[in-house]
This record gives structure tokens, sequence and C-alpha cells, in this order.
């Protein structure tokens, strides 16, 4: 059989194809229809229950969404009130809507839907969908203002609630079922039923890749290798030691700024999405502002690292790959960045220096990364009692490590429309086979984290704000984010999901020195890694201090948009803080190895977990 999508022509209505067929074909995709929907069914399920956050109920509930749905219903019920208000929006909510279809042969042409997820035209078009899919508008917006409408819940059991009240409405949505999807239908029918075959052969190859647990491949990876045609940006490893590598990358001018750039990236992720393609490389339009570019590239927990903590990631991280930026560049001192969960790190190191006199780092800039974590967003249900202990559950389970592959899943859950539910219906209904795409393997390219490292962040940052609050210690020393006096820039997107922007504006005001704050259009990814020759999204900037009391809101009230890339922007901040220019020398071969490395090219299935 075929392997290719089955797509329907964009003019073939799914009245127009069920008329199409001759009785004895009819009954035939009808029966075979039956059989399929029930596969689907059972799909849809094993997704829901088998995988995220929502799967943990039928396992006991450890992340207590059951408490707080019960707390959000006891809330309504002491505020009857409340409840009636909430009822009652959804009451007009469907009058609005049977009005609607009564009136619907006087009304004008409908407005394009705005929801990606209702695009074919069958729901705007044809009347049963566009019933379902008015009716389940309805149903959502009323289910996902009951938290907010509740006026005595604690803002953890709030967040919780309003975060699985989400994915529920998420995952109930008509495009999911395949007998309710207008496009999955018409390809049901276009195909023969091959279409949902093929999707069903696609789910049973995720769950064998998954170990009996459904994996979602969101991309073909086959044509991705690092160093050849992703991750090429050339470059010599200089320094090695059991946790990191220190990628130094080879000039493109015959001079170079005296201070080198020292690029400290998460290590929930790999560094290469800052060097996925030549055309949006950051690594290589930083070389070519004339800049000696430094990369650390995170080794995946295995058995050798494991037992390592924060303080091993300060000491054999921070500092190690400091020093050894230094000596090669034969510098006194440099610039340093931090992205996400490295920025965090960096931070507690800066504090730690600040407090012993280490005056090798001059400035420090910060994507999308957060050091003080009371406004942390959606992923505080990950930190909270119920949450935490999961996690803690899921280390201890894998030996003191956490997996790469449930960090996949947990931040795929935490945007399901666009990294869950999009692959259900392309791939295991439509048939479609996933696509090259070198942002989606970036993503699957996990690593596991240290479980100590793990559970530390979650707690003491996350869940108590020690960092923020002068109560985190770095090498036996009690460090304050008052301390750093060297000036930081920090950069947020607008649109982030992981680190909200307004936590990371909230971060800027902790610094004890000169702190620049700049806003990008798009999210956690989009958001920092924007070539200015795309010419995409906007950035916001405010001269001046930035004032103590002011919210992001009020920051952004006087703030001036600029379009394009942030990185024009930060080059002007940075370029005076680089020092003179000098003459630029090779990476010098240590022996071990060219860019990117070795620890990059680590895989998850490379690393032989417990309980695996």
């Amino acid at each position: 059989m075929s392997s290719k999508p089955f797509l329907p022509a964009e003019t073939d209505s799914l009245t127009a194809l069920m008329m199409a067929q001759d009785p004895a074909r009819l009954h035939l995709l009808m029966t075979t229809l039956a059989l399929a929907n029930t596969e689907s069914q059972a799909l849809l399920t094993e997704v829901i229950t088998g995988s995220g956050p929502l799967g943990t109920i039928a396992k006991g509930d450890p992340m207590g969404a059951g408490d707080a749905m019960r707390e959000l219903g006891l809330s309504l019920a002491r505020n009857p009130m409340a409840l009636m208000q909430a009822n009652m929006e959804l009451m007009q909510g469907w009058m609005g809507l049977w009005q609607e279809m009564a009136m619907e042969a006087l009304a004008p042409e409908p407005p394009p839907v705005k929801d990606k997820r209702f695009s074919d035209p069958e729901w705007q078009t044809n009347p049963g969908f566009r019933f379902i899919r008015k009716a389940y508008e309805v149903n959502a917006k009323w289910l996902t203002s009951l938290a907010d409408k509740a006026p005595d819940l604690d803002d953890a059991i709030h967040l919780r609630a309003k975060f699985f009240t989400q994915l529920l409405t998420d995952s109930l949505s008509p495009t999911n079922f395949l007998g309710t999807n207008p496009q999955a239908l018409k390809a049901f029918i276009e195909s023969g039923g091959e279409s949902v075959l093929a999707g069903l052969r696609m789910a049973r190859e995720d769950v064998r890749k998954g170990n009996g647990k459904l994996y979602i491949t969101q991309t073909d990876e086959t044509p991705f290798e690092l160093g050849k045609n992703i991750a090429t940006a050339p470059g010599e490893v200089v320094f090695r030691n059991d946790l990191i590598e220190l990628i130094q990358y080879a000039p493109t001018q015959a001079t170079v700024h005296a201070k080198p750039l020292l690029i400290f990236p998460p290590w929930i992720n790999k560094f290469y999405i800052l060097d996925l393609q030549e055309k949006n490389s950051m690594i290589r339009w930083l070389v070519n502002q004339g800049l000696t570019v430094f990369v650390v590239s995170w080794r995946s927990a295995d058995k050798v690292t494991k037992d390592y903590t924060w303080d091993d990631y300060v000491q054999k991280g921070i500092y190690a790959a400091t020093e050894a930026a230094l000596m090669a560049a034969g510098a006194k001192s440099l610039n340093a960045v931090g992205y996400c969960i490295g920025g965090t790190l960096l931070t507690s190191a800066l504090a730690h220096m600040a407090a012993t006199g280490y005056s090798k780092i001059d400035s420090a800039t910060f994507f999308a990364s957060q050091s003080d974590f009371e406004l942390a967003g959606d992923l505080k249900v990950f930190t909270d009692g119920p949450g935490r202990n999961y996690v803690f559950g899921i280390i201890d389970e894998h030996g003191g490590i956490m997996p790469g592959k449930d960090m996949y899943e947990t931040f795929n859950w935490l945007r399901p429309i666009d990294l869950v539910w999009r692959y259900v219906v392309d791939q295991y209904m439509l048939g479609k086979p996933p696509r090259p795409f070198d942002l989606l393997y970036w993503n699957a390219d996990q690593t596991n984290i240290p479980g100590k490292v793990h559970k530390r962040y979650l707690e003491e940052c996350y869940a108590e704000n020690r960092l923020a609050r002068g109560e985190y210690t770095v090498l036996g020393q009690k460090i304050s984010m008052g301390d750093i006096k060297v000036p930081v820039m920090l950069q947020a997107s607008k649109d982030d999901h992981i680190v909200p922007f307004e936590s990371v504006f909230r971060t800027a005001k902790r610094y004890g020195g000169d702190a620049t704050f700049v806003l990008s259009g798009s999210g956690h990814i989009a958001g920092v890694v924007n070539h200015p020759d795309a010419k995409k999204y906007q950035h916001w900037t405010r001269p001046g201090p930035l004032a103590p009391h002011a919210s992001a809101k009020d920051w952004m009230s006087g703030a001036e948009e600029t379009p394009g890339s942030w990185w024009p922007t930060w080059w002007a901040w940075l370029k005076p803080k680089s020092g003179r220019k000098v003459p630029a020398v090779q990476p010098k071969d240590m022996g071990l190895g060219p860019a990117p490395g070795t620890y990059v090219k680590t895989r998850l299935e490379h690393i032989k977990l417990p309980a695996e």
C-alpha cells in the first residue's frame, strides 16, 4: 500500500464526497469507519491516559488534579453567586448559539476562524460541523473560566485547576476525534480507509519507540547529522572534564574584540539551538561581529554524573569554563551569557563570585532566564507539593536521574495543541508521515539531568524562591543577587510559555548593578533565536533604569517597539563592553576533536537508565 499522506482536495466538500460514493462502497466505508473510529478512540485514550499530566490521574493522581478540581467545586459551592454567574454565562453562550444557528440563512459570510485547529472550510460552511465547533467553543470558554470565578482558592490550587481544565478542554476538541474531524473524514473516504491504517501503523511504531508507551514522533530525524548539516559552525573543543566540553569557534575576521564571549546554554536541551543552520546561527552571527565565542556543551547525565550537584555545575561548569576560555583566548576577563536554566546557574555563580572577590566576568546577558520564580507560570504546577513529589518519584525510579524523555513530554504538554494534538491529527488520523524539521529534531534530542540538580532547582528555586530571597548557598557560601554589580541585560519573549516575561522582568530588578531589559516577540525559542536577516517579529526597549516598584505591564506601557530581531540592540549594548580590537587567533587543536564535540552527540538511547 502507498505510504503517501491522503489529503482531500480543498474544493471537495465532505457532502460532495459522500454523494459521489455508490451505495455498496458507501456501506463498506461506513462499516470500516465504525471500526476505525473505535481504534481512533482507543488511541486518543492512550494519548490522554498514557502520557502527560492528564495521564497521572489514572495512576493515583500524584499531581493532585482531583484535589484541585474538588477544591474548585467546593469554592463554587461556598460562593453560589460566583457559580450562578458562571452558569449564566454558559446559558447565554448556548442561547446565542441557538439564535445564531436559527438565523444562519440570513447571516452574512462569517469571518475566518482564528483557531488554526478549525482551519478546514467545513468548520465554516457545513452547518453540522459549524454547530459542533461553536458548541465546543461555548463549553470550553465556560470550563476554562471556572477557576477564575472561584474567589477563595489558594494560589497553587488555582494554578493547578486552571492548568488541568485547560488540558482537558484542549483534549476534548472535536478535531481530536475521527468522527468529528471533517479533514480526517475526507481523507478516510478518499483513501478508502488507508489514511487511518497508515496512522495506526505510525502509532504502533511510536509505541515501540517508547518501550510500550506512546512517544509521539514530531519530525523525520533521518536527514540530520550533527556537524554535517546541523551545528556546523567551525571550531574546536579546547577543554573537557566529566561535565562539560568547551567549544571555541573559529574567527572570521583578522581582528577581534579583546574580551571573549562565553555562553552557558541550558542542560535541559542541547546547545546547538544556537547553531541550527548557517542562515539562522546565533553563534556565526556573533563571530561575524568580531567576537571570540565560546560555548559550553553539557554532558547528558549518566552513571558518571548522576550524583552531581548544583555546586558541581557551578565549579565544574561555570568556573572551569571561565578559566579555560580565558586561557584559550589569552584574556584577563570575559563577558558571559546564560540561557534559561543556564542563566539561573550563572546568576548563582556571579553572586558567589561577588561574595568571594572573583572578578573575571565583566557583564552578563540572560536569554529567557529567571532567577526570581514568584511569577514563574504554568511550570509551577510541577513544583508545588504534589507536582514536585511526582517528579521526585520519577527521579527515584530511574536511579537518581531525571530522564530526558519525561522532560520532553512535560514541555510538550505545556503547549499540547501545537506539540501533541497537532501530530495526533496529522499523523494518526490523516496518515501524514512526519516531515524533516531542524528545530523539532533539536527539540527531540533531549538530555538526562542529575536528580540532585533537578530536585534542588525545583524545590529551592521554583517552590521556595531562595535565590531571589538571598537564602541560597553556593559552595558553602550564602549568596545574594543584590551583590551582583556587573552590568546585565535580560531578554524575555512576549509569548514565552516556559519563562513568562513578567518573571524575567521581576528577576531583572533583583541585580545590584545596572540592569537593562529587552522584550522580543514570539516565544521561548523563536524569540531568542531570531536572526536579523529573517526580518521577523519585533522587540521593545525602554531607556533608563528599571523602576523598583514597576511591573512588566508598567514597563511595557512606555516601551518603544522596533521591528525585527533584538540582536542588534543587544550588540549595541555589548560592543562597548567587549574591549579593543586585537589580532584574531585560531582555536588550538587540543586533541579533543572539532566542533560540535562529542558530548552533544550522545543521545538518550545511548544511555541505559535503571528501571528501563
